[in-house]
């Protein structure tokens, strides 16, 4: 996929204000509209300028764009970061399936993600009317959804200033992470959305949760994986060890004779729901090195008293 650069596009500078982007698209639009210009390309140039400008017409579109930098150029090759626009609040549901095919595929891939467009009611003026839903995605640690916990989290909000150029302001709140919750679920703040207009409710603040990424554990549904590295005298003779798991260690009882990728299951130990899960320790033989003469030794004694040879059934030798 390549990165477009909506700035060039438009032809106006990263800092223009919102105004001069307006009046850069207006231009645009005029020049390529199907219906009037003999440009050979006219369609698709119009299509481009309004993809541009869906972005950068919008406030939080375009804060959340411009995070991405200045370390690409239009038509190199691009995928964003891993959660890249984690902490960003947007307005409104944002962007439905009804969109697919009139973006291309980079605008879909940072913003195709139910964000980003403000909802049916944003522009409608009255007298009193509830201040719209905002949404914004938030990475969590594991252990928090196993064990419940109260945290401090930070949104970037983009705004708008007087002279029309874009900014965004920092955002705290203390969030109750409700035990078990899992990725793609949200945590709901009621009245913490988009202020009502003439003394009406506010909105709520839809926070939508994905975990961050962990050195030891990964999660699959409810459950939760765990590699463990253990000994060949450790999966041969069997052991007790500790083992680390989100909620604290314990003592695990390792079987003899067990193999590379067994899995050892912790009943309940999972994230909790009302199908809760369990957490598997799979186990990892790990081999020591041989580079002593020590070792080296004792592996030569293995070879000669063990008798040994891993592809019997195959066959060879």
């Amino acid at each position: 996929m390549e990165y477009k650069d909506y700035y060039d596009i438009m032809g106006v500078a990263r800092g223009a204000t919102q105004d001069e982007i307006k009046r850069a698209y207006r231009k645009l639009a005029r020049k390529y509209h199907p219906d009037v210009s003999k440009e050979p390309d006219a369609e698709a140039r119009f299509k481009e300028v309004g993809e541009a400008n869906e972005v950068l017409k919008d406030p939080e579109k375009r804060a959340a764009y411009d995070q991405l930098g200045m370390q690409w150029k239009a038509g190199q090759e691009f995928r964003p970061p891993p959660d890249w626009d984690a902490g960003f609040a947007f307005r409104g549901g944002g962007y439905t399936a009804g969109d697919a095919g009139v973006h291309s595929d980079f605008f879909e891939e940072l913003f195709g993600h139910g964000y980003a467009r403000p909802s049916g009611t944003a522009g409608r003026r009255a007298f009193r009317m509830r201040g719209e839903d905002h949404h914004a995605k938030v990475l969590i640690d594991i252990a928090d959804s196993v064990s419940g916990a109260t945290r401090s989290i930070s949104l970037r909000v983009p705004e708008l200033t007087e002279d029309g150029h874009i900014t965004t302001r920092n955002r705290t709140l203390s969030v109750r992470i409700p035990k078990g919750i899992r990725p793609g679920q949200q945590i709901r703040l009621a009245g913490q959305g988009g202020p009502g207009l003439g003394g009406a409710e506010s909105g709520d603040l839809y926070l939508d949760v994905e975990f961050r990424d962990h050195p030891l554990y990964r999660v699959d549904g409810a459950d939760i994986y765990l590699d463990l590295p253990v000994a060949p005298w450790e999966a041969a003779l069997g052991a007790n060890i500790k083992v680390p798991t989100p909620s604290g260690s314990i003592d695990l009882k390792i079987p003899a004779n067990s193999k590379q990728g067994g899995k050892l299951r912790l009943k309940g130990r999972g994230l909790t729901g009302k199908q809760p899960g369990d957490m598997y320790v799979v186990l990892q033989v790990t081999f020591p090195p041989a580079n002593s003469d020590a070792a080296r030794t004792l592996y030569k004694q293995m070879q000669d008293q063990l008798g040994f040879n891993p592809r019997a059934t195959m066959g060879g030798s």
